[in-house]
């Protein structure tokens, strides 16, 4: 792929503005069901478990992904606390 803008500004990043992680805690329990959901949605994001004991998780998202998945979140039986 060729990018003559950005080879004239080396300094510019396409990607800077794209990556969103979302901290939040859950139930334990429900730790992979949350997982599978969202795996299930394909596109949306990745779950990554940060700290079992304490329910915590990562949610790797994009900024343009972000407000679907967010509605879809609220709609899940699951009891999710953004920290």
């Amino acid at each position: 792929m060729n990018f003559p803008e950005v080879q004239k500004d080396l300094d510019v990043n396409l990607y800077a503005n794209t990556d969103l992680i979302i901290k939040a805690r859950i139930d334990r329990s429900e730790i992979q069901m949350l997982c599978k959901l969202v795996e299930g949605l394909g596109h949306l994001g990745i779950v990554t478990t940060t700290n079992k004991e304490l329910g915590e998780v990562m949610i790797q998202t994009t900024k343009d992904c972000w407000s679907e998945l967010k509605k879809i979140l609220e709609k899940m039986p699951l009891e999710i606390d953004y920290i």
